[in-house]
């Protein structure tokens, strides 16, 4: 199962499929191939016990000529410089594919954030800003948390940029805690999001919500939050993981005493009533609905074999390699692809960042009024894309996506018209 393709080269594939199916020329595929900004940083950091440890982090800037690069910071012991590119390439389409004045940015710092301490933890964050805060800021860069960084890390980094720039700043970071200029709403976004596209992608293909059986692999926040607002709905979760792995609940299971119990044992492996699997066990469950909500490359072409989902809503990133896309489409699977299924998250920090500039606020229930309309817009706009096109939902979403994003290079001057382009070929020029 998955693990072992590249990410960057992956998303350059994918960009070059919707450049190829738009009838775009090679030039924007130039343009949208690699990042346009990446550093390599060494941040040292003092450990409780005295002893000095450097840590390598990244940040990846794809494209900021349509609006400030947007992106969150991971920290995980598999991140790699190639990772974080891949994932600010999709971040760009993430951004574009929802309609937001955002470029992709990403970032990633190479740690196990469970070996350390708080106070580690905190002098690691602030240490990242210090090396990267030349290359951020509200109109340049605008981080978020992502794979096991949260609001309060996102508190301490804010903190420390405006410590250095010597002035407020709430501006440069979302998905920080209220009390600092966070959003209502932003917690859940992304699960509330991925929701939001499923329940679209049931009534499109004439499917049932209620009822409907649903596995999760990943159960950190996008994984909780959208079993719990799928259980709102009727649907039952009947398979979930963690990084410990996987259990089956034929019968359906409570995802708020799911998450109790993880809370409690720091794993959902165990739960009374459920039967121990892996993570090839959730991902190919007998269910309606399939969410995968952890890291990259979990679907290759082996798992797709034997899916047996009729939906497949990517609230990871990437979690699906090109030769498992090729499988599912073949299967006749519909896939809600990352850049579209996840993009809850980015709506709602776009509304944060919004806020703080504005100084202010809105109500929970303008923020999720405001993000269903922009997952419904988007949903609908990929569909009829797929359709006119004869796509898969994938190619559509990146299509629409890039259309988006050439039409913004052209007024800049940046990229011909593909008429032009194409009467240069009949030239021979």
């Amino acid at each position: 199962m998955g693990g072992a393709q590249n990410p960057f080269l992956i998303a350059q594939q994918q960009v070059r499929n919707a450049v190829v199916a738009l009838g775009e020329s090679e030039e924007l595929y130039d343009l949208l191939k690699a990042p346009a900004h990446f550093v390599e940083v060494q941040i040292p950091v003092r450990m409780d016990d005295g002893t000095l440890r450097v840590f390598t982090g990244y940040r990846s800037q794809h494209l900021t000529t349509l609006g400030p690069a947007k992106g969150g910071i991971r920290f995980h012991p598999a991140v790699t410089a190639d990772e974080v590119k891949a994932l600010s390439m999709w971040m760009t389409f993430k951004t574009s594919v929802v309609g937001l004045p955002y470029g992709g940015g990403k970032g990633g710092v190479i740690v196990d954030p469970r070996r350390l301490s708080r106070g580690e933890l905190e002098r690691l964050a602030r240490g990242y800003v210090r090396e990267i805060w030349p290359f951020i800021g509200p109109d340049k860069d605008i981080p978020a948390p992502d794979v096991n960084t949260n609001p309060q890390i996102m508190a301490w980094m804010v903190d420390e940029y405006e410590k250095i720039v010597g002035h407020s700043c709430p501006a440069v970071f979302t998905g920080k805690p209220l009390a600092l200029g966070g959003s209502l709403g932003r917690n859940e976004a992304t699960g509330r999001g991925t929701v939001i596209a499923i329940r679209e992608a049931m009534d499109y293909l004439g499917l049932p919500l209620k009822g409907a059986r649903v596995a999760i692999q990943g159960f950190g926040n996008a994984g909780q939050f959208a079993g719990l607002l799928l259980e709102e709905h009727g649907a039952v979760v009947v398979a979930v993981s963690d990084s410990r792995g996987g259990i089956l609940c034929p019968s359906g299971a409570s995802v708020a005493d799911l998450i109790a119990y993880k809370q409690a044992t720091g794993s959902v492996v165990g739960y009374p009533g459920s039967r121990e699997t892996d993570q090839f066990g959730v991902l190919t469950a007998d269910c309606d609905i399939l969410v995968p909500a952890a890291l990259e490359n979990q679907i290759d072409a082996e798992v797709a074999r034997q899916v047996r989902a009729r939906v497949v809503a990517e609230a990871a990133n990437g979690p699906t390699t090109p030769e498992g896309d090729h499988v599912l489409a073949q299967r006749n699977v519909f896939v809600i692809p990352d850049i579209l299924a996840n993009a809850g998250g980015v709506t709602v920090s776009y509304f944060e960042w919004v806020q703080n500039r504005n100084q202010l606020y809105w109500t929970e229930e303008e923020v999720n009024a405001r993000l269903e309309q922009k997952m419904v817009e988007s949903f609908r706009q990929v569909v009829a894309t797929a359709e006119r096109h004869g796509a898969d939902s994938r190619t559509a979403a990146y299509m629409y996506a890039i259309h988006r994003i050439a039409e913004g290079l052209r007024v800049r001057g940046l990229l011909q018209s593909p008429a032009r382009h194409l009467r240069r070929i009949a030239a021979g020029q």
